[in-house]
């Protein structure tokens, strides 16, 4: 079967779920022999990344949706490299991209849907791309519900590459925690809304009694001084570790006994599938599309959001029960294994793209 030319669009210049997937699936994308790049602007992210990893990555600043500087940079490179798909990721380059894909008659243009928030514009939706990806049902419902034609959108999950749950972390050495003290671990951009405030609010009361309980939140972002102005306030910063950006997640995933992400809001949570691939027992948001990941009591915790009392009592129930962790841990690795590979991912993303040109061809 022909391997396809694919453009990825980024306008985002930040590193998080978003970039991070759209990268896995670059690189899951060429590992079946296709042909992948991607246009972002120069200070991205993503790019950097891309192109440490041998992709070719493609400049265009997308400052807004009335840059047309970028548009017709955009369109002759479409024009000249011929993509069958042009697949478009956030606001800005889905107008400016996604509008130089069809002028350029780009046979497939596609739009990814990251995020659990309303949405700006429907024509980045309806309109401008041909098909839509939603991240989750909750996401591609919301869609629906907002004006998306439900036979334009397609879940199709995020995936992790499996990893060894039970090899060596250097975590604990690196923080000077000991072995027999329990370390709960959180992995999430620090912005608002992923729930850092909620949980120091939570374990503070624990710590005092519970000398050998450790946080350790892994990730940087525009809340970090905050977050780290409240942990030294109230003079914590020995209990609870904040490590900033980190680039090696599952080794820090690998030092700790348990996960907690007291999001507010959620398309589906890579961190969570990033922790259940690890091992670890998971205590999420009752929100969203994490109950599609997170079944209560099965491979992890549900917690109503902003629910400081509740997630306290979550919390207690697993580091006071490492049995109840143990079968927990043992589920969500199962659950990922089978279900939220990027084998899977990649898979299920070119049988779509590769419909949606057979359905594009179709005369009339």
């Amino acid at each position: 079967m022909k391997a396809l030319k694919i453009l990825h669009s980024e306008s985002s210049s930040g590193w998080g779920g978003q970039e991070h997937r759209t990268l896995k699936e670059m690189i899951a994308l060429r590992g079946m022999n296709h042909s992948v790049e991607v246009v972002c602007p120069q200070d991205a992210q993503l790019g950097v990344r891309a192109r440490g990893e041998g992709f070719a990555v493609h400049h265009a600043p997308m400052r807004g949706g009335a840059d047309a500087r970028s548009l017709m940079t955009i369109r002759d490179l479409l024009c000249r490299k011929r993509f069958d798909v042009l697949n478009t990721h956030s606001g800005h380059d889905s107008i400016i991209a996604g509008f130089a894909g069809r002028l350029a008659g780009t046979p497939l243009v596609v739009r990814t849907r990251h995020l659990a928030l309303p949405i700006n514009s429907l024509a980045t939706y309806t309109w401008i791309p041909h098909r839509v990806i939603a991240v989750s049902r909750h996401v591609r419902d919301y869609l629906v519900s907002a004006g998306v034609s439900r036979r334009r959108v397609e879940t199709i999950y995020d995936g992790i590459a499996r990893h060894e749950p039970l090899s060596h972390s250097t975590l604990r050495a690196e923080l000077g925690i000991n072995a027999d003290s329990t370390v709960i671990g959180m992995v999430a951009i620090m912005r608002d809304k992923k729930g850092h405030e909620d949980l120091i609010a939570a374990v503070r009361p624990l710590l005092a009694g519970r000398p050998g309980l450790h946080i350790v939140m892994a990730g940087d972002g525009p809340c970090f001084d905050k977050v780290k102005e409240i942990v030294d306030r109230l003079q914590l910063a020995d209990r609870i570790h904040l490590l900033g950006f980190r680039s090696d997640i599952p080794n820090v995933l690998r030092g700790c006994d348990l996960f907690v992400l007291p999001t507010h809001q959620e398309a589906l949570g890579q961190s969570y599938i990033e922790a259940m691939a690890s091992g670890l027992a998971v205590i999420g948001s009752d929100v969203d599309g994490v109950p599609e990941l997170i079944t209560h009591g099965v491979n992890g915790l549900l917690v109503p959001p902003h629910d400081i009392d509740a997630l306290r009592t979550a919390i207690l129930q697993l580091v006071d029960d490492p049995r109840l962790r143990a079968r927990l841990g043992r589920a969500g690795r199962l659950l990922t294994d089978f279900s939220f590979t990027v084998d899977a991912m990649a898979c299920e993303t070119v049988e779509y793209y590769r419909r949606g040109l057979r359905e594009r061809r179709k005369p009339g």
